[in-house]
This record gives C-alpha cells, structure tokens and sequence, in this order.
C-alpha cells in the first residue's frame, strides 16, 4: 500500500462526514456536468473519494465506473450505492496507473480534486485522451496552489514524508490549462470561483 493510499484510508470516515466546503459550487460543477451527459454515455470517474458525485451522476448516463486508491473510501461509495438502490455505478479500489481502459471507449472521464494529487498530471491526462472516444468529455476540478499559496512547494514534501499530507504538488491555473491543451484536448469551459484555489475545467477530445 502507498503512503497516500494510507493517508486517505486514514482519513476516509471523517472524510465522509464532512460537508462540502461550497455548497454552491459543488451544486454549479455538477451541473455544467450534466449539461454534457446522456442517458447512453459511459462515464468513468477517477479519484471518486466516497462516491458522492458518482451516485449523483447516476440517473443522467448509462454506466458509471468509479475508482479511488482508498480501499476505506471506496467501501463507503459501495455502502452509500446500496443505500440508495444505485445499480448504474460500479465502484473498484484502483490506481490511475492500474485502471485498463481500451482506447476510444469512454464518453466522459471525470477527474475531480485529483490532478494535483498525482505524480505527473501530463501522464494522467494523456491516458484520458486515449481512454476517450473521438468528442468524448474531460472534466476536472483542480486545485491550483501555485497561484495563492506556492509555498506549499516548500511544505508539501515535508508534510508527505510526516504522514500528515498526502503526495501534493504545486502548479498555477496556467501550468493546467496547458497541459491539458497540450495532451490534444479543447478546452470548451472554464471556471475559477472567487477565492477558491480550484479551476473546474470542461475540455473535448477533437472529433
């Protein structure tokens, strides 16, 4: 088990249990979402956390495949699936570099709080475009520290190797925004809250 896999185990019922910190912009991300679904879309979601988004996506698309690297996170998506009768989406404990995708067969990935999470964002990315039909959608939400608070280049790796942060890196809106343009993707939406350090993204795979 990696450390960050043992940090969000950690964490994951108080995780739970926490409200989203903005209401508001949770409710408008999903959705400028939903304006881009269909009920015969597959979607995958990476970094699911607990499986809130997942199971709100549910009624709107075909089939939801949703993995997160918390094996505690994902038994709590699976408990609140079943709770609420959600037969539509499929909940794994994965990596992003474990989860085998043929290419061209998704309709959407989502990838939310997860890109400044990962060791290299370009790769995640570019595994995205591939795993994506030709018109397949893109969207994240991503904290970009780099512009607010750069020095967290300076204490994430100190707070990683203490246990008390997970693997984090640090890079503004426009590293971002570059990689995904650079990984092939059009970037058709974009939205930065007042404040807040996360950019929510809407990007296609050219047809």
């Amino acid at each position: 088990m990696t450390s960050s896999a043992k940090f969000w185990d950690k964490i994951a019922d108080k995780y739970s249990k926490q409200p989203v910190s903005d209401e508001a912009a949770y409710q408008k991300k999903l959705q400028i979402t939903r304006d881009y679904l269909r009920p015969d879309m597959e979607m995958i979601e990476i970094g699911c956390g607990t499986g809130s988004t997942a199971i709100a996506h549910a009624p709107f698309v075909k089939l939801i495949h949703a993995i997160d690297i918390s094996s505690k996170m994902i038994e709590i998506a699976k408990s609140k699936a079943n709770a609420e009768k959600i037969t539509t989406v499929t909940f794994e404990q994965s990596t992003i570099d474990d989860l085998r995708v043929p290419d061209q067969t998704i309709d959407v990935v989502l990838a939310l709080s997860i890109l400044h999470l990962v060791e290299s964002k370009e790769d995640v990315i570019a595994k995205i475009h591939n795993m994506l039909k030709p018109g397949g959608i893109f969207i994240s939400s991503t904290a970009c520290l780099g512009d607010k608070m750069g020095f967290f280049k300076l204490i994430a790796p100190v707070g990683k190797f203490l246990g008390f942060l997970p693997l984090l890196k640090v890079f503004t809106k426009k590293d971002l925004l570059d990689s995904v343009a650079k990984a092939g993707f059009l970037i058709e939406h974009q939205w930065h809250p007042e404040k807040a350090i996360a950019v929510f993204v809407v990007a296609k795979k050219p047809e």
